[in-house]
């Protein structure tokens, strides 16, 4: 068969495959794209959903920073229930007040700063997690895909070996081929079909591992069948656009190194100690006069000064600051080696592709032709086929390894 027509030919069988493939479906499923996979996923994972709610807290958190401390109000009831002139409430004092405590030293403008810088930390985790995901739906998509046309191909190997199994059987019974030659076709012809049931199998559960990605956020049951389509062959971001040092992994890691910088500056601001004014009216219950009572209070910062505090945050900007440098070493790496690794499968890709599928299988209707003609024995045609399912297995974990590589270029690019 030439080329050109090897691959329309292997798309359409797969179309086929899915057509009879496990139990009936409780629904019509429209075709799923891996644009559609992805967008469902996003919007029912409980990683994505896990990840808002951190942004949401920690937005919440800030807010809160913000605010200034309550006013406090007081009632206090002096000389009383004594002895002499104070056994009852004549000679008692009665004041009522209220007290407001200052934050000195920018406590409230850089608990703020902390707050401010922890939610952006917690919104670039949230970005991450979706990069994360849009990974693991192209790798699973991918997956179920190569179980797909691996099914395809068992059922193609195992119409071959049936057709073959006959063939041989007609050869033995005119006595053109030995006995043990159509055994070996038979036996041959029953592994095609258990490999056409493990293939089911797999099918199976890679559309459920791709489904479990959303489906566990509704508590779906699995039922839910999948018709997957393959789509065109997405290109790798360009080199000129992939800067390691504005990756996803890199900017978290700086945000967590500038709130770590922030929460040294808000320790700091905590060793100041506040002032406390108070103000209020006081009630002389054996005169009836009334007088205001003011006052302020404050800390002596004799043996707390939050020096502690200071310290481990200071010990965690250094952490910080390691964890960032780890994390551009890693994301050019990451690049690196992604990028060589879409280059290696690319290559292997193009030589299965073009040579090495389109010449086995010209081989096996060589090999079949020669043998119903007499040229050649039934191991030639048993070859032939065997060389053919490799170079199809071989066609199909190479699709699968450039997915899986572009999918971790794209990650590791993602900014």
């Amino acid at each position: 068969m030439p080329s050109r027509y090897v691959r329309p030919v292997a798309m359409l069988g797969a179309a086929l495959a899915l057509v009879g493939l496990g139990a009936p479906s409780r629904s019509a499923a429209e075709p799923l794209t891996p644009a559609a996979a992805t967008a469902r996923a996003q919007a029912r994972s409980p990683l994505v959903t896990a990840a808002q709610a951190a942004v949401d807290a920690a937005e919440a958190r800030a807010r809160q920073a913000g605010f200034r401390p309550n006013p406090e109000a007081g009632l206090q009831t002096e000389n009383f229930a004594g002895s002499g002139p104070y056994a009852d409430f004549a000679s008692a004092e009665t004041t009522a007040s209220v007290s407001q405590r200052l934050e000195l030293g920018g406590k409230r403008r850089t608990r703020a700063a902390a707050a401010q810088a922890e939610a952006e930390a917690a919104r670039v985790g949230f970005a991450v997690a979706r990069a994360d995901l849009v990974q693991e739906v192209a790798v699973r998509y991918a997956e179920a895909l190569a179980a797909q046309e691996r099914l395809a191909l068992a059922r193609d190997t195992a119409e071959r070996a049936a057709s073959l199994s006959r063939v041989a059987a007609a050869l033995v019974d005119s006595g053109r081929e030995p006995p043990l030659r159509g055994l070996r076709a038979e036996a041959a012809s029953q592994e095609a079909q258990a490999a056409v049931v493990a293939a089911e199998a797999e099918v199976a559960a890679a559309r459920r591992a791709l489904a479990a990605l959303w489906e566990g956020a509704a508590g779906g049951d699995g039922g839910e069948t999948l018709d997957l389509v393959a789509a065109e062959t997405p290109s790798p971001p360009a080199a000129a656009t992939i800067d390691p040092g504005l990756s996803l992994d890199v900017r978290l890691a700086r945000a967590g190194r500038e709130a770590a910088q922030a929460a040294v500056d808000r320790e700091r601001a905590a060793a100041r100690p506040d002032l406390t004014i108070q103000a209020g009216v006081r009630r002389f219950e054996q005169t009836g006069d009334t007088a205001l009572v003011v006052g302020f209070t404050a800390p002596i910062p004799i043996a707390n000064r939050n020096q502690g505090a200071v310290a481990a945050a200071r010990a965690d900007v250094v952490a910080a600051e390691a964890r960032e440098r780890l994390a551009l070493a890693r994301s050019v790496r990451a690049i690196r080696d992604g990028e060589a690794a879409l280059r290696a499968a690319d290559a292997r890709l193009q030589a299965l592709e073009v040579r090495i599928a389109p010449q086995a299988l010209t081989a096996v209707d060589l090999a079949r032709r020669g043998f119903e003609a007499g040229k050649f024995s039934l191991l030639d045609v048993l070859d032939a086929q065997g060389a053919l399912s490799a170079a199809r297995t071989d066609l199909i974990a190479a699709r699968l390894q450039r997915a899986k590589a572009l999918a971790a270029l794209e990650r590791a690019a993602a900014q």
